[in-house]
């Protein structure tokens, strides 16, 4: 019975020991402590964590702070009173507050990741605080410029208008430049909500649409061409190539075989010219239609008002037939002939003279020739008196 009694005696002192033994050390040690050590972010995200750290020893800790396990490509500052800090002194018994920033890199993969916030004292003393990091999506630091349709086919008139994406695939506001690499005598013109530009902002994970209009050379022949189109930040740079086919020029001309477009009418009557219409382009025309603006009372009439097909280079000749009211003044009137297809036209403007008809000349000079008859037959009878 003694025997127990001492073996439990034993047992409550080895306890006792133990748990003196554990208080003490608990009560001299450092402590680390935030309520938020596990957070979910974004790729790119700089994370800002305010740690206490409490001094329960009896005496002045200088403490020093590190990061253990933090992941490859991930950075980190530990700040103390607006400053990085490499030690921190603190009284027995008092706390300090001490900030860990970490930045998450653009390129990461989805997942979770741990690192410890370290902190050592001369005397001996340390403290380690786990923290967890989700990383909630895909990470890249990248720029994605695209467009659904690179390729545009018209002749060399029609308007290359081409529909494109950027997308600022980072974590922070990317201004973009935009240029092109164009042959010579071409020009692009970038459109973006609405205006012009030469380069625009965009915020992260967002997307604009930019319009490129590409205007041909004036004497460009027909071909395929290809146009580098560039987007390009600081850290990011993106190429997409667009594609034009140019299937050939339209022009046409309107003028008389010998280039003069003036002539002359009598009042009443018609003046007949011929038109020449040239195809100037590289491509056939069809339906081709002549037509003429006259001044009031004045009608025009062509021997064929209509030309079915005109090839790359040819010519066609038309007469019109202008005829001048009875009634016109003379001077000088302007008709404007125009010929027209439906993807071009050309104006000529004829100027026409009118001059008096003949008969009324003759009538004039023969009241001319009375009245003066009349005075001659007047003075001869009278002026012997």
């Amino acid at each position: 019975m003694m025997r127990k009694k001492v073996m439990s005696s034993l047992v409550v002192i080895m306890c006792a020991v133990f748990l003196v033994g554990h208080t003490q050390t608990f009560a001299n040690s450092l402590v680390l402590y935030t309520p938020y050590t596990g957070i979910s972010v974004t790729p790119g995200e700089e994370i800002s964590y305010n740690v206490d750290v409490i001094n329960d020893t009896g005496e002045i800790q200088h403490v020093s702070f590190g990061v253990e396990e933090l992941p490859k490509g991930w950075d980190y500052s530990i700040r103390a009173g607006g400053k990085s800090i490499q030690q921190l002194s603190i009284r027995a018994k008092q706390a300090e507050e001490i900030t860990i920033e970490v930045s998450v890199p653009l390129e990461i993969e989805k997942g979770n990741y741990q690192f410890n916030l370290v902190a050592k004292s001369k005397s001996g003393v340390s403290s380690n605080l786990p923290f967890l990091i989700e990383v909630s999506e895909e990470g890249t630091f990248k720029t994605e410029f695209a467009t659904d349709q690179p390729n545009l086919e018209g002749h060399a008139d029609s308007d290359f208008s081409y529909t494109t994406t950027l997308k600022n695939q980072t974590a922070e506001d990317q201004h973009y430049g935009l240029s092109a690499k164009t042959p010579e005598g071409w020009s692009v013109q970038f459109k973006a909500d609405g205006s012009s530009v030469t380069s625009v902002t965009i915020e992260p994970n967002e997307t604009k649409n930019i319009i490129v209009d590409v205007i041909p050379a004036e004497n460009v022949i027909a071909d395929t061409y290809t146009i580098p189109v560039t987007a390009s930040s600081g850290s990011a740079t993106e190429e997409i190539e667009l594609e034009t086919v140019i299937t050939g020029k339209y022009s046409i001309g309107l003028t008389t075989p010998t280039g003069n477009l003036s002539s002359n009418v009598v009042a009443g009557g018609d003046k007949t010219v011929e038109l020449v219409v040239n195809n100037e382009g590289t491509v056939e025309l069809t339906d081709v239609t002549l037509s003429a603006n006259t001044p009031p009372n004045w009608e025009v009439s062509f021997n064929h008002d209509s030309i079915s097909t005109l090839g790359a280079g040819e010519q066609a000749t038309v007469k019109a037939t202008i005829t001048a009211p009875d009634d016109a003044i003379a001077g000088d009137y302007v008709t404007t002939f125009s010929a027209s297809s439906p993807e071009v036209s050309s104006d000529a403007s004829f100027r026409i003279s009118v001059k008096t008809s003949t008969m009324w000349g003759i009538f004039a000079i023969a009241i001319i020739i009375g009245v003066v008859g009349g005075l001659y037959l007047i003075i001869r009878k009278y002026g012997r008196r």
